[in-house]
Formats: structure tokens, sequence, C-alpha cells
């Protein structure tokens, strides 16, 4: 039986308490420092407090220590590791090859920056002793069966959010236009700015638009496909989203794959408890560029967002008609005022609230620029905000309860779905019941009163009703049982996959590049152990100009049309400008990457 987890990111512990509740077996978080996101850091008490409210569930914490280290800053990093292990996490999520020669006791997880994207890759870092390797966002779901026809690690891949439209670990795009380094920590996202496509003469074939700006991704359709490729964990990207984001769409992808596990025999979920939501998870209503199911069927056009880096939000409709207080849309539509929407026409894109709807007239706060025929897109639902902010969605465990009357007194048993166990008995003299029918029915309803606990008792069983129990004593019994219970649920360990590396695995490749980021003594030793003699310096310390800066499966000429497959009509070297910044587009068509080469005219080294 395959155990199949759906990964909630959480940002702090509001975020990480709606994740639980609202579905998540795992979530992801920061610690106080050496996590790729710097903006979503946590100090240890935060994570102490998610890992007791996640692990009462069977809900596991995967903490994340995922940026390139320094020498110097080895030590600590070595704490902050130790410190959260400490505070119960389940798993580190790592980059840095340093790591892996600490003799952390805890599993790891290769992050995504590590590369991962060829089977001989995942293979290898499998023979280290890593427990999960997290699987580069670009491949397809071909390659993603390759990899599980020559591994056995657990593979986890993201399935919904924001997409890095360079390889993960491969990018150093944000070095070259400020001191702020992706690999650090702090990506800048020059990705998501615009830029001009020129040709070696300087001719602007495209002008202003945001090239390298992909769409979202929303796998939601392909999770059963995904599951058949061997992929055990489904990711969920947003170290910096907000609650209702994370309450949506954890909500959304928990019914998503119940609706798989509840049709299929083969695989089950990872961690216990039944949420019910108070409104219908929709993911077009939270932050989206568009939906994109990026590479996962193949290399195609489509999954830019060339107009806007921005939120645009879920269809509404187009403009039909426009009157001196508003417009028409061409279909049925449930705008209210409070919404906000985007308007998009020729290119260019318009945002503004919905002052009000009159008869089907749609009302704006500001009508410039709007015309017959645009696109209107609701990027913020009031209504729908306001479901998610008042729902009280609770996380329930099934439980089974026994009460045992005698002469001598009352014994209350629970037990859980996983067989977890708590018995609490009083000793006194009970007497006969007047009425042991009655009785019975008392003791069934308040045994069913799990209140604001995080149990549901869906069962009880009673043996000697014709003894009488005040209802005081019962309620208090009862209340020691599900407080023991929980205590119970949270001594149980989750399991740990736990490996050693014992060094005896070969590095694959022929050299380890410079994009590898081999920045410590510790990495350099780890490759050397492993039979690496060829190490570049790595380009995380070097300056950028003149190296090739990302690397990626999305392809500009392939999304205008232009694939050098195909016989262009564009031919020639091009180059893609943003004020100093300049790039020239690199293409391997063997492997169908495209490649930036930073020709920048002022280069910005790291700051440290």
């Amino acid at each position: 039986m395959r155990k199949i987890e759906l990964l909630s990111p959480a940002k702090d512990f509001d975020a990480a308490r709606a994740a639980v509740d609202h579905g998540a077996d795992a979530v992801y978080m920061g610690g106080a420092r050496f996590g790729a996101r710097r903006a979503a850091a946590n100090s240890i008490d935060e994570i102490m407090r998610a890992v007791e409210y996640a692990h009462q569930y069977g809900v596991r914490l995967h903490a994340t220590l995922n940026t390139t280290l320094f020498d110097d800053e080895l030590p600590e990093a070595e704490s902050v590791a130790r410190e959260l292990i400490a505070a119960g996490a389940d798993a580190l999520i790592v980059q840095d090859m340093a790591l892996r020669r600490m003799n952390l006791p805890v599993e790891l997880h290769a992050s995504t920056q590590v590369g991962n994207t060829t089977p001989e890759g995942v293979l290898f870092l499998e023979q280290c002793g890593f427990s999960r390797v997290i699987l580069e966002r670009a491949l397809s779901l071909d390659e993603i069966r390759l990899i599980r026809q020559a591994t056995n690690v657990e593979l986890e891949c993201f399935v919904h959010g924001a997409i890095c439209v360079g390889h993960s670990g491969r990018c150093f795009l944000s070095r070259t236009t400020s001191a702020r380094s992706g690999n650090r920590g702090e990506c800048s996202q020059p990705c998501r700015l615009p830029y001009d496509l020129v040709d070696g003469g300087g001719r602007k074939i495209l002008s202003g638009k945001h090239l390298l700006s992909v769409r979202d991704l929303d796998l939601s359709e392909d999770l059963e496909q995904l599951i058949d490729a061997g992929i055990s964990s489904f990711k969920i990207e947003g170290r910096l989203k907000d609650v209702r984001y994370i309450k949506n769409i954890v909500a959304y992808y928990r019914k998503c794959i119940d609706r798989i596990i509840a049709r299929r025999d083969d695989v089950v979920r990872t961690s216990v408890g039944e949420s019910v939501v108070e409104f219908e998870p929709n993911p077009a209503k939270s932050f989206t560029r568009g939906a994109s199911q990026y590479m996962l069927h193949g290399r195609a056009s489509g999954v830019a967002s060339f107009n806007t880096p921005k939120a645009v939000g879920e269809y509404v409709g187009k403009i039909s008609r426009i009157t001196r207080k508003g417009f028409y849309l061409d279909s049925n539509h449930s705008l209210s005022a409070g919404d906000g929407v985007c308007v998009m026409g020729g290119g260019e894109l318009l945002g503004s609230n919905v002052n009000g709807v009159e008869s089907g007239m749609v009302q704006l706060n500001r009508m410039d620029g709007v015309a017959v025929g645009d696109k209107v897109y609701r990027n913020y639902d009031h209504q729908f905000t306001l479901q998610l902010d008042r729902s009280r969605t609770q996380r329930k465990i099934d439980v089974r309860a026994q009460v045992v009357l005698s002469q001598d007194g009352c014994a209350i048993t629970l037990r859980d779905i996983e067989d977890v166990e708590m018995s609490i008995s009083r000793s006194m003299v009970l007497q006969p019941a007047e009425d042991s029918v009655k009785m019975a029915e008392t003791i069934n309803r308040q045994m069913r009163k799990s209140g604001g606990t995080i149990f549901s008792v869906k069962e009880v069983e009673i043996v000697g009703s014709d003894y009488f129990i005040p209802v005081s004593i019962l309620n208090e019994l009862r209340r020691e049982a599900l407080d023991g219970l929980r205590m119970a649920r949270l001594n149980k360990k989750l399991p740990q996959n736990i490996r050693p590396d014992d060094g005896t695995a070969r590095y694959p490749f022929a050299m380890v590049s410079r994009y590898e980021n081999v920045t410590n003594h510790l990495a350099e030793e780890f490759y050397r152990l492993h039979g690496v003699s060829n190490i570049e310096q790595p380009l995380e310390a070097l300056s950028t100009h003149g190296q090739r800066v990302m690397i990626s499966s999305y392809c500009i000429r392939r999304e205008i049309g232009q694939c050098l497959k195909e016989n262009p009509s564009l031919q020639g070297d091009l180059y893609i400008e943003h004020g100093a910044a300049r790039y020239k587009l690199c293409f391997d068509c063997g492997r169908c990457l495209m490649m930036l080469e930073d020709n920048s005219i002022k280069n910005v080294k790291e700051k440290r």
C-alpha cells in the first residue's frame, strides 16, 4: 500500500495551523536562517508550536535549510539544523551537501535546488542516503517515469503555485542585477520584469513584454497520472502566501486526492482526521497568474504571461456593451460590489474595483481605457473572501468509546482509527439505575460531546447501563480520557527513514560544475568522497558577466512561434534587455533548453 502525501507551505504558525486544519498531510516551513525564502523565517518556538499542532494528526513538519552555505556559516547552519531537529522537525530540506556531512539524526530531503532532473542524479542522491528527492518543476511525465524506474527513493513534485522559469538552483539572474541571490534566499525576481526582445543589430522585435514570466502551475487534473508515475508527495508552492491562500488551495487539493484514494485500493493518505470545510474551494479565486501544466505533457508554447506578472484571477467574460455608467458582459456573471477585477485589452492590463452591479451592468471605480471586446477577470472575490475568513474548519479524528459501569465504579476506554488508546477509570460506589434505557441514552449522548477537541466520537459501547452514574462525573472522565488520548497521539512517534551515507556511491557525471555551487569545504569533501576530482569554482562566488546565468526548459523562441527546429523566419542572435540588464539567448535544441548569458553593461557582485 503506497502512502500519498499532500504537502503545504507555511510561512508561520497561523499558516501551518490552517494547512493542517484544511487537510495537509505535511507542512514545510523555514527556520530562523538558511531557508530559500528569507522573508518566511520562524523562531524555534514557532516551529515547536507547529510541530505539536501537526503531530497530533500524524502530520509531519519539514524544515527548509535549502540555501548554499559559505565556510564561515557552517557552525551556525549545523546549530540551526540541530535546534530544528530537537524542536521535532521530521525532515530537513537541503540544497548544500555540507548538511549531508554533518551526521544529522533526521531525514534529509534533496531540495529541488539540487537540480533533480535525471535518473542518474536522483539515483546518486538515493545512494547517498537522501530519504526523498524533490523534482525540478519542468519535468515531464515521461521523465518522471524514467526516474521512478531507476530509483526507489521517495519522489516529491510541485503541483500548484508559482513556477521558477529557470531550473531551480541553476538560476543566477537575480545576482546579475543586485546583491540578492536566489540560492541564498533573496531572489529579487527579475524574471517578472518587462523586457525588450532585440536581434543582434539592435532591432526591437517585442517591446516591454514580460518575456520570462510564466503562468502558475495547476496539476490538479494530473494527480492520478503523477501517482502512477511514482510521485508520493504533492507539494503546493507558497511559503510567502497568506492564510486565505493556504485554506483554499489545501482544501481543494485535499478533495482532489481524496477522490482518487476513495476509488483505489493501493494508496492511502499519510495522516488522519477529516476536515469539513465551510466553503467550496476554488483555486481560481486565490492568487494566480493563470493556470498552466507547464512542461508536464512535453515542451509546448502557451505557458508564458507576456502582458503581466501579476495575479489575473478567474475569467468572467468579455465586454459586449459600454454605457455612461458601466459595461455589460457577454455572459452571466456573479460580480458584486467590493470585487477586484482586471480588464485586459490590446495587451494592456487595467486594474479596478467594482463599485456596484445593477441588472447585470458592472460599475467600476475606474473606466479609463475600457473598450468593447476587452476580457474581464476577477482577481479578488469579496464574497468568497468573507467565506474564507468566517469559516471555522475543524479537523476531527474518529474515535470509538467504551463505557463500563459496575457497582465499584466506571471505566472509559477511547480508541482512535489508528488504534491509539486511552483508558480512564474511577473507583466509586454506583447505585442501580432507575431506568437502564434512559441511563444508556444519557451516556451515549454525553460521550459524543467531544467539543473543541480534535476528536469525534462516532461509536459508544456501553456495558452496565443498569447502574447510575452522575452526568458531572461522566463528563469529567470523558474530558480526562480525550485529553489523555491527545497526549498519547503526541507521544506516538511518527515513522522516519533516516539513512546514512556510506560513501560508496560514485558521482555519475564527469565533473561538478559551477552550477552545483560547492561553496564550502564540507560540500567539497562530500563530492571528493564520492569519487569526484574536478570541481569547478562556484558561480555563486564568481562574477556573472559572460556566464550563462539561467538554464530553462522554457523557450522564448518556442513561445513566439520561432522554434529553431521548425525553420523559423527569425534568424541570428537574440537578446532580451531591461535597462542596463542584457542577456543573450542561447539554445541547446538537442536537450530543448534555453540559457541566458549575462551581457549586462553593469554587473553587481553579491555582498556578504
